[in-house]
């Protein structure tokens, strides 16, 4: 049998966090449910950050809300989508602190069928930090010391990030050994007995497959295995670099239909970045080497439509606002 490739989809929150536009809340609840039957493994649903920071996921609740009872409703056969939780994909929420993880414990109800994973997310480059969460790696590692053994108590799952794997927009090229450092930091949160996923992120989308080697040889097999990549495509190096990975036995990914997102400080308002390796691309990577994912590329495709049209329809709006009445 196939080794099988796990996937994971972040548009709803990654690939919607720096659009121009904001997508209205029944519209991301239908594009997480139109993900939920393209048969992937996760969907990144949102983040808990402040709305006044990042409008674009100021419907957090909302947008949570509306998922759960989707699901519920559906009652999706536990069959549906071999390896997903409960035959259904993982739903999982960004907090980036105490505050943030409050707000999303609230969610997770695992006896009524609603288990909510969360992502912390810090960088390996330390001015790439504090312009993004305004605080040092340590001081971010401190804040999620603060609900990472609630979270680990109450039984959920955890996404630790590691931006700027690979390069920093301000630091340049960043030593594999320091993106090991932090993972080391990362995993003396994680308390004996409990398990959390590492994820790697290219967040500028530079990398060559030769980078995607040089990083994994800080790692030994086994970890690899546990990794999770998630690339970014700004130079459109970014299928090489899923091929590369899965030779040296990274089984894990992450990607956004159509492509969505990017860095902000890979681009300009007027001519972004391009941005997550789109989730066909890993899928595709992966099936050409003999992979299985699970993944209908009929319904994927369908998604990625719906996805680009809702996105357009949102910058739109933000480049032609209605008069005020």
């Amino acid at each position: 049998m196939a080794d099988r490739v796990r996937i994971t989809d972040v548009s709803p929150r990654d690939g919607l966090q720096n659009e121009r536009g904001v997508v209205p809340t029944q519209e991301k609840a239908r594009l997480i449910a139109m993900l939920a039957d393209v048969g992937v493994d996760e969907i990144e649903a949102t983040s808990f950050v402040s709305a006044k920071w990042v409008p674009q996921l100021g419907d957090a609740e909302e947008v949570l809300g509306l998922v759960r009872e989707g699901f519920r409703a559906a009652q999706r056969p536990a069959d549906r989508h071999p390896g997903a939780e409960g035959g259904r994909p993982v739903i999982s929420a960004l907090v980036p602190n105490d505050k943030g993880f409050e707000r999303a414990r609230a969610f997770h109800d695992p006896g009524g069928g609603f288990p909510l994973k969360i992502a912390v997310f810090t960088a390996a480059s330390e001015t790439f930090s504090k312009r993004n969460t305004n605080a040092t790696i340590d001081e971010t590692l401190e804040r999620f010391s603060a609900f990472l053994p609630r979270a680990f108590e109450m039984g959920m799952a955890v996404r630790m990030y590691v931006s700027c794997a690979v390069a920093c927009p301000f630091e340049g090229p960043i030593a594999p050994r320091e993106v090991r450092r932090v993972v080391d930091a990362l995993r003396a949160l994680v308390p004996d007995g409990h398990e959390a996923e590492i994820d790697l992120g290219d967040t500028i989308g530079v990398a060559h497959p030769d980078d995607i080697d040089a990083l994994l040889h800080e790692f030994d097999d086994r970890e690899i295995g546990a990794l999770t990549l998630h690339l970014h495509d700004t130079f459109g190096r970014a299928r090489l670099c899923v091929i590369r990975a899965l030779e040296r036995g990274v089984r894990s990914f992450d990607g956004a239909l159509a492509g969505l997102g990017g860095c902000p400080y890979a681009g300009t308002r007027d001519a972004p970045a391009p941005g997550n390796v789109a989730t066909r691309v890993v899928v595709g990577a992966a099936h050409e080497l003999g992979f299985t994912t699970g993944v209908d590329l009929d319904a994927l495709a369908h998604a990625a439509s719906f996805a680009r049209d809702t996105v357009r329809a949102a910058r739109e709006r933000d480049a032609d606002p209605e008069e005020p009445t």
